[in-house]
């Protein structure tokens, strides 16, 4: 089943970067020491590039699942643009290299079901959880820490033969 990986929200990026984030707190900026999770950009960070740490909700439904967490994006707007119609997985990148966590979601952002993912696996999985109807979107968390990694939803159909 085809997906999209859904970008952060260009105000939630624009908020980071003037310095404020989900919480209304402060942005930490600092230098990356290489590794930490981009969300922006779906790849692990460089050595030396400019980094926000962000307090992030991918929530918009009032209850007990609409958690807020710590996220890495670029302290920068960039022109760098993120593959959407796949997961960030290896051999492309080393975003989501181990196994994490895939989290389905109903349109009332209710856990409808969940797994520990094997990268090389997590398109099954996916196709799965979308073949669903109850599941209206997923979200995968690297599994350590259980930060969120990623928003995932159906693509959108073409219309027609020809597409759209």
């Amino acid at each position: 089943m085809p997906y999209h990986v859904i970008p952060l929200p260009a105000e939630f990026l624009a908020r980071v970067r003037m310095g404020q984030d989900d919480q209304g707190q402060p942005v930490e900026v600092s230098v990356a020491q290489g590794g930490e999770p981009l969300r922006d950009l779906l790849r692990r960070a460089r050595p030396g590039e400019r980094i926000a740490l962000a307090s992030y909700c991918p929530f918009k439904v009032a209850g007990p699942y609409k958690e807020y967490g710590p996220v890495f994006v670029s302290a920068q707007a960039s022109a760098e643009t993120p593959v959407l119609d796949r997961l960030p997985l290896v051999p492309a990148s080393d975003y989501l290299s181990r196994p994490f966590v895939l989290r389905a979601y109903s349109s009332a952002e209710r856990i409808v079901d969940a797994t520990i993912a094997a990268p090389e696996l997590a398109g099954e999985t996916i196709a799965r959880f979308l073949a669903t109807p109850e599941v209206a979107f997923i979200l995968a968390r690297f599994a350590a820490y259980g930060c969120y990694a990623c928003r995932i939803e159906r693509a959108p159909a073409l219309n027609g033969p020809g597409g759209s």
